[in-house]
C-alpha cells in the first residue's frame, strides 16, 4: 500500500500522496511551463478526483493523469477545456522506465476514490489562487483584491466605447461567473458575467473589445499564467458569494460555433487598431494566411 508522504516525481512536478489528498508541487525552472510556476503547488482532495489514467506519452514517456470532477476546481472550470496538454496541472509526465511504479500509484489512487458516477460537486473543493492578483491585458490593467475587480483602461489599446464608459469596478456580489477565452486563441479575452436584476443568470454582451466588463488579450498581453489564475480566483469568489451560475460554455465562443448577432457600425479607429493587432498575430505565426485574410475582410466590412 502507498504510504502517506510517498512522492512520485516526474518532469516539472512531483505528486505527494496523503491520506485524503494529493499534493502537487511544481518545479521552478526555465523549462517548466509558466502556469505551473505561477501555481507553485496545489492540494487536490481525493473527493475532487473522478478518475485516474495512465497512458503512453511522447518521446519515451508515460502520463499519469487525474481527471477532476466537474465543479471541483475553479481553475479547470475557468479554463473550460482550453489548456494545452503541456499546461494541464493534472498531468504528471514520467520516463517510460517508471511505468510500473506509476501504475502502482495509479491503482492505489483508484482504490481510494469514490464511485465513478459521483457526478459534479456543489462547491469547489480545490483552493483558488490567492489574491491580490493583477495582469496587463491589451486594452487595460485588471486587478482583483478578493472583494472587487477593477479595470483601468490604456489609452493606447482601449476602444472608444470603453473610454466613454470610463474605468470600471465590479463588486464580487454583482458577479455570477467569468468567461475566459485563452490568449493563445484569436480574440482571447476575460469577461465578467454579471447578475441580472430579478434573475440568477448573467448578462452577456457581444464584442469583448466594446464591453466595459471585459478586457481583451493580445500578443504578450494577458498570458495564460497570469490571466487564468485571475479568472479562477474571481470565479471562486463569485460562486462563494451567492448561487453563482457559470457561463454556458457549451454554447459560447469557447466550445463551439457562435450565432453572430448583427453588429452596429464601428469606429474606424477601432477597426484600424484591430487590423493592426491581427497583423501582429499573423507575423507571429499565430494566425494563418487564410484566417488573416478572412478576418481582415470581416473587419473592413464593418466600416
Amino acid at each position: 500500500m502507498a504510504r502517506m508522504g510517498d512522492v512520485l516525481a516526474g518532469f516539472h512536478a512531483a505528486w505527494e500522496f496523503e491520506s485524503d489528498s494529493v499534493l502537487i508541487r511544481f518545479e521552478r525552472g526555465i523549462r517548466t511551463p509558466k502556469l505551473f510556476q505561477a501555481l507553485g503547488e496545489r492540494r487536490i482532495p481525493l473527493d475532487a478526483i473522478a478518475s485516474v489514467t495512465l497512458t503512453p506519452g511522447k518521446r519515451g514517456t508515460v502520463v499519469l493523469r487525474a481527471e477532476p470532477r466537474p465543479g471541483a476546481d475553479p481553475l479547470m472550470e475557468a479554463a473550460a477545456g482550453q489548456l494545452r496538454d503541456v499546461c494541464d496541472p493534472y498531468r504528471l509526465v514520467l520516463p517510460a522506465e517508471r511505468e510500473t511504479l506509476a501504475e502502482y500509484y495509479a491503482d492505489e489512487l483508484r482504490a481510494m476514490l469514490g464511485p465513478p458516477d459521483a457526478g459534479p460537486v456543489e462547491r469547489y473543493l480545490v483552493r483558488a489562487p490567492e489574491t491580490p492578483l493583477q495582469f496587463k491585458a491589451y486594452d487595460g490593467k485588471a486587478s482583483f483584491d478578493g472583494k472587487s475587480v477593477a479595470f483601468r483602461w490604456f489609452w493606447t489599446g482601449a476602444s472608444s466605447a470603453k473610454w466613454k464608459a470610463g474605468d470600471q469596478t465590479f463588486a464580487v456580489a454583482d458577479l455570477c461567473g467569468v468567461e475566459w477565452r485563452s490568449p493563445e486563441i484569436f480574440e482571447g479575452h476575460l469577461r465578467l458575467v454579471r447578475r441580472e436584476a430579478g434573475g440568477p443568470g448573467g448578462s452577456r454582451p457581444g464584442q469583448a473589445d466594446q464591453d466595459p466588463a471585459a478586457v481583451v488579450f493580445g500578443l504578450g498581453y494577458g498570458p495564460v499564467h497570469e490571466s487564468l489564475p485571475f479568472a479562477a480566483a474571481v470565479l471562486a469568489a463569485a460562486r462563494s458569494g451567492g448561487p453563482a451560475v457559470l457561463p454556458d460554455v457549451a454554447s459560447g465562443p469557447v466550445a463551439g460555433a457562435v450565432a453572430v448577432a448583427p453588429r452596429a457600425r464601428r469606429d474606424p479607429a477601432d477597426i484600424a487598431e484591430r487590423i493592426r493587432h491581427l497583423g501582429e498575430l499573423h507575423e507571429a505565426g499565430l494566425v494563418t494566411d487564410d484566417e488573416f485574410s478572412v478576418k481582415k475582410a470581416e473587419l473592413l466590412a464593418e466600416l
